[in-house]
């Protein structure tokens, strides 16, 4: 089983990006926890969480297009290596501001800024590389996956340790630990041994290829839907995240440590749901999970945000978690492999706009409606939303099936027909998504 789960892992190219990309991850989410806290310690306020969720990600929705266009022009490793880098300079100047004693509420919004202007170019470059470190068309799933799978293991450890680091050493440890831990993936990159990378024939028309690869990606339906669906579940669903400092101190009158558990929940529940899609030998029907996950996620939500005891919430979260994951890594799985190779870049950028351009506006708005009618009315508005979604998403599945299945014959993800006996079968059942 293990062995099925894992077997993208013999590939070595995305062994070293799996190993190199756990430790930085471990490293991110330290440093997000350490964030939400450090600024609701200075502050003591939902709404300057909710600023500080916004600055850090709004830039994705602005720049994404342009990191698109970069993915499909540029060598991806390369462009990943210069991000990379970037990111560790940014965490190591929080870590100098912490230590000095220097820090404010508006230097963190600026370098959450920084962060998100890199991230507006490492992400979809991250995502279309995946690619090319995988040599079987049929494990690209797989792949995803397991890249799903690594960022939740890290999420579900990072969290725990920034708790205990938080309440032991402070703030400015946790993010020179972030700082020092992307040195694991710039070394996995460096020593890959990649094809080398033929430069897309033409000259670099931003106008242009932003105006292709948005005719491309909204006038395909399934593209579209799932686009779509991804925009309204970061708006009102992720929100929760951002509000956890106040459910860790104020709800559950709890400190870092509970913070961090609170976290960590999400990323179990998420860490199971990767493993299930991992060790699924085949995309075919991940389609009709989505809507049905979807709802799993909000019900848990509206239950967490009513809940006030802390083993009921990080249970609630878990499941959460894993509802959550699946729609969303179900929907990376979906469009990668549908989508085609030279607008791949493109189409990830603005999966990374609706999945976290969008959220900034949701990191915004949660925050103050929290000031005005509290965390948990907040989440339960933004639950209901999500329950909405998914109920529409699923009358579009017939459409979806329709366009999807004959991309699937043609990579033989479903096999051609090749006899009456299989013919008749073709037309007597629907076909999967």
């Amino acid at each position: 089983m293990f062995k099925h789960i894992f077997r993208t892992l013999r590939y070595r190219n995305f062994r070293l990006f799996f190993a190199g990309q756990n430790i930085s991850l471990t490293g991110t989410w330290i440093q997000q926890v350490a964030m939400g806290w450090l600024v609701y310690r200075l502050t003591n306020s939902a709404l300057l969480l909710g600023i500080v969720g916004f600055s850090s990600q709004i830039p994705t929705f602005v720049l994404s297009p342009l990191g698109g266009i970069v993915a499909d022009r540029f060598d991806r490793r390369k462009l990943l290596v210069i991000t990379q880098s970037l990111s560790m300079i940014q965490a190591l100047v929080l870590a100098a501001l912490v230590f000095s004693g220097m820090v404010r509420a508006w230097h963190i919004i600026a370098l959450g800024f920084m962060l998100g202007c890199i991230n507006s170019f490492d992400i979809p470059v991250r995502q279309s590389f995946l690619i090319e470190m995988v040599e079987k068309k049929e494990n690209i799933g797989n792949a995803i996956a397991l890249n799903s799978l690594m960022f939740n293991v890290s999420r579900m450890i990072g969290p725990s340790l920034a708790g205990i680091i938080l309440a032991l050493f402070g703030e400015g440890i946790c993010f020179l630990l972030n700082g020092l831990s992307f040195m694991a993936v710039i070394w996995s990159l460096l020593i890959m041994d990649i094809p080398a990378w033929k430069r897309k024939a033409g000259p670099v028309d931003i106008a242009l290829d932003i105006k292709e690869g948005v005719k491309y990606a909204f006038g395909f339906e399934p593209i579209r839907f799932i686009l779509m669906l991804v925009s309204v579940i970061s708006v009102v669903g992720m929100s929760y995240i951002i509000l956890m400092p106040v459910f860790a101190r104020d709800i559950l009158k709890g400190g870092p440590q509970t913070l961090g558990f609170l976290m960590a929940a999400g990323g179990i529940g998420a860490a199971v749901a990767t493993v299930y899609l991992a060790s699924r030998q085949t995309i075919v029907g991940l389609g009709r999970l989505i809507p049905v996950s979807l709802i799993v996620f909000a019900l848990a939500i509206v239950l967490f945000s009513l809940s006030r005891a802390l083993w009921i919430s990080v249970a609630l979260l878990a499941a959460g978690g894993f509802g959550f994951m699946v729609s969303m890594a179900a929907c990376n799985i979906i469009l990668q492999t549908i989508s085609d190779d030279d607008k791949r870049g493109r189409v990830m950028s603005f999966y990374t706009m609706a999945f976290m351009g969008m959220a900034p506006i949701g990191s915004l708005a949660s925050g103050a409606l929290a000031n005005r009618i509290g965390v948990t009315g907040t989440l339960i508005i933004g639950a209901l939303v999500c329950i909405i979604a998914s109920i529409l998403f699923a009358g579009a599945m017939p459409i979806i099936r329709k366009r999807i299945h004959p991309i699937y014959r043609k990579m033989g993800i479903i096999p051609e027909v090749a006899s009456g006996m299989n013919m008749v079968s073709e037309l007597t059942i629907p076909p999967e998504d």
